[in-house]
């Protein structure tokens, strides 16, 4: 047993042994990001250098780095070969774009599946799934509204970093993205929320996220 130790500490001090361990790091224990935009500003800023746990959720499946090339195929269809716990409301996740896999996504998690989101411009509200009983146990009453006669919590995670920048025109750009079909969210009335703007027959967004499914937001 301690020969072969012995001869594990050779070999790991080799080149082709650091490259071995290096990659088994990265492929199943941690890797390193940097942030390259804005998108979590006052969380995370442009340049912040990240060191990921990649076990978080699982063992997700091997790819090279840089490259990102899957060494092995995606069995579970999730990205994982071995499934573990599922992201939480409020966790920062560290996820491949859905369209285009080798582009690393930098969000926190909004909404899981089989929960309410509604969209409103600067405003977000939050439905948990788990229904009423859950929100008034969790939640701080002055931020429980109902609108549309269902209980939301307005901007959950307010405290966490979300924030609204006032140079976008943010009414705009959820326009240009509805028009191309691009926006995950169903314009929709909400009697007890302000009128977006005369010329329109909606003022809010609304999605109820489906099941094993999660709403990615920046918290810029």
């Amino acid at each position: 047993m301690k020969d072969r130790l012995l001869k594990a500490y050779h070999f790991s001090g080799t080149w082709t042994g650091t490259i071995i361990i290096v990659l088994l790091i990265i492929f199943f224990f941690a890797q390193a990001f940097v942030i390259p935009s804005g998108s979590m500003r006052h969380s995370l800023l442009i340049g912040d250098f990240l060191f990921v746990k990649k076990f978080s959720y699982g063992v997700p499946t091997p790819h090279i780095p840089w490259i990102e090339v899957p060494i092995l195929p995606d069995f579970n269809k999730d990205g994982h070969l071995i499934r573990g716990k599922k992201p939480e409301r409020g966790d920062i996740v560290v996820f491949r774009y859905p369209h285009n896999k080798k582009v690393h996504f930098v969000k926190r998690n909004f909404a899981v599946g089989g929960d309410e989101v509604i969209y409103t411009i600067n405003e977000m509200y939050l439905r948990p799934h788990e229904g009423d009983a859950f929100i008034e146990a969790s939640y701080d009453a002055k931020d429980i509204v109902t609108l549309n006669g269902k209980k939301f919590v307005k901007e959950p995670y307010k405290n966490l970093g979300i924030h609204y920048d006032e140079k976008v025109d943010l009414l705009s750009l959820t326009l240009k993205y509805l028009t191309a079909n691009k926006f995950a969210m169903t314009p929709t009335i909400v009697d007890e929320l302000p009128t977006l703007d005369e010329r329109l027959n909606f003022n809010a967004y609304y999605i109820k996220v489906p099941e094993n499914e999660y709403f990615m937001i920046g918290d810029n």
